[in-house]
């Protein structure tokens, strides 16, 4: 087992029962001015950690190409590049295990990018077939150990499927429980595979749901069914070596961790005021890593007025952001 997840454990395990500590929250790094708001996240085996930007201010939506910040393990901004050829709208990025590209979705253009993350340079690396193009809503990645690759689409109820080296995908699941007519408006969201792959787990944000989908013993999708209820807002996720599910809770401006039973066993985090224009703690957060006995978490920030919602509990106070943040949070031993 891994360092990282045998903390995570022990201090998960050190909580009494119906009980939690929030942790502490702290501000990992603030982004440039004009960047927009910061959705998906990944971090390297050196600890350097990558964020994509969705492309959206207070005001609303800004021109391409998108764009990626890199910073070091404490924060510091180590470069901002272009995603060559994309719309300004990025959400989830991975590296491959195998072939250590890094993976980037254009949210806005239905296809996710392989990208030099020195240059910005890409290449096309995956696409939805084109009958579906128009209507995809790519969102996050994932990947099973023989390296396939799967990404959710937050509009189809869809988990699209490709091979190691990409090209068109091809329907993996699609089914009513990855879609949505709640708010967020955004259904199939993060997913993960547990320890055994015998299961994919993936949000569906404006169900409040975590889905779970059984994979079969030829690796094709099998029966999907809820898994646990009422995480407002379920956007982002991750799975630590105990099967445990580490979730992000975009319209609670919290983490939920919930065990293989989908019983809440930790709730980290909150909201604390806006501060010199930027979200104290954590405010519409999208994506969260481990970063050695840490979380890092994206503070997306999204006022849902400016697509032309009912505004959320959050969206006056996302309003008043003008520097976006990247959270880093702290889980603590309760004494």
């Amino acid at each position: 087992m891994r360092p990282l997840m045998a903390f995570a454990l022990v201090i998960l395990a050190s909580f009494p029962a119906a009980a939690w500590n929030r942790g502490q929250v702290t501000t990992f790094a603030v982004l440039p001015a004009g960047a927009t708001g910061p959705e998906g996240i990944e971090v390297d085996s050196e600890g350097n950690v990558y964020v994509a930007t969705f492309g959206f201010n207070t005001k609303g939506p800004v021109a391409g190409p998108g764009q990626l910040y890199v910073f070091d393990e404490e924060g510091t901004l180590v470069r901002q590049v272009s995603v060559q050829g994309s719309t300004s709208h990025l959400l989830g990025l991975r590296f491959q295990p195998r072939t250590h590209k890094l993976l980037v979705i254009d949210f806005g253009g239905s296809k996710v990018f392989d990208v030099d993350p020195g240059t910005g340079a890409s290449k096309v690396f995956m696409t939805v077939p084109a009958a579906n193009a128009t209507m995809a809503g790519l969102n996050d990645i994932t990947f099973d150990k023989k390296g396939n690759v799967y990404v959710s689409d937050s509009f189809e109820g869809v988990v699209w499927k490709t091979g190691q080296d990409g090209g068109e995908a091809s329907k993996w699941v699609d089914s009513g429980l990855l879609r949505t007519t709640g708010v967020p408006p955004f259904g199939a969201n993060g997913l993960r595979f547990n320890k055994k792959e015998d299961a994919l787990f993936v949000a569906n944000t404006g169900a409040d749901t975590i889905i779970k989908v059984a994979v079969q013993a030829d690796g094709s999708a099998g029966k999907a069914e809820v898994f646990t209820n009422s995480i407002d807002g379920a956007d982002g996720v991750i799975v630590d070596e105990d099967d445990n599910l580490w979730v992000a809770a975009n319209q609670a401006d919290e983490i939920v961790v919930v065990d293989p039973s989908g019983k809440a066993i930790a709730k980290l985090g909150d909201f604390d005021g806006i501060a010199a224009g930027s979200p104290i703690h954590l405010l519409f957060p999208a994506s969260l890593r481990f970063l050695g006995e840490d979380l890092v978490v994206t503070n997306l920030a999204l006022d849902l007025r400016l697509f032309g919602l009912a505004g959320s509990v959050d969206s006056e106070w996302c309003a008043q952001v003008s520097r976006y943040t990247i959270a880093r949070v702290r889980v603590q031993r309760r004494e």
